[in-house]
């Protein structure tokens, strides 16, 4: 499992004193705001930069970090992924992290019939979809609530009960 995951994109500098607007990828603005460092990747190797504030704006987080005190520092490294520690990420029972759910088979849980892979997760509103690539078949997408996903076992797979017409 990756211990550093990708939880958003500068997007471009905020005022003068070196903040930045973060387009973030975690559940919640509130989530990403938690988060005491941010992780920027540079070849293998990811370089901590302690955050002095973060505050949710509009749709994004508003965020200001160690070492970075200028618009102009900002635009150096706008469009750049920033990463988190999956340690400092906080998650309930039951709460996976995107990053190890991408891969895994999805398994019929009556049948045993392996549909596909799980090649992404998307949200088009009030739930997450997980997208579940089927060779030459067409994507099929599985809303992620409980009467869909029975179970999901980081090892074995995602198992599912499909309704009539899920996998056509």
């Amino acid at each position: 499992m990756q211990k550093y995951l990708e939880c958003g994109q500068i997007m471009r500098a905020h005022g003068i004193r070196g903040a930045m607007v973060i387009d973030h990828y975690c559940d919640t603005a509130e989530v990403f705001c938690s988060l005491k460092n941010l992780y920027f990747r540079h070849g293998d190797e990811y370089v901590a930069k302690k955050i002095l504030h973060a505050v949710p704006y509009k749709t994004n987080v508003l965020v200001t970090i160690e070492g970075i005190t200028t618009p102009e520092e900002v635009v150096k490294i706008r469009l750049s992924y920033v990463y988190a520690d999956r340690d400092e990420l906080k998650r309930g029972e039951g709460d996976y992290f995107i990053a190890d759910l991408i891969g895994l088979d999805v398994i019929d849980k009556n049948t045993g019939e392996k549909y596909g892979v799980l090649s992404d997760v998307v949200n088009r509103g009030s739930q997450d979809l997980y997208v579940v690539k089927r060779g030459d078949k067409p994507e099929a997408y599985i809303p992620a609530v409980a009467e869909f996903i029975a179970e999901i076992d980081l090892e074995k797979g995602i198992f599912v009960t499909p309704i009539e017409g899920m996998f056509e």
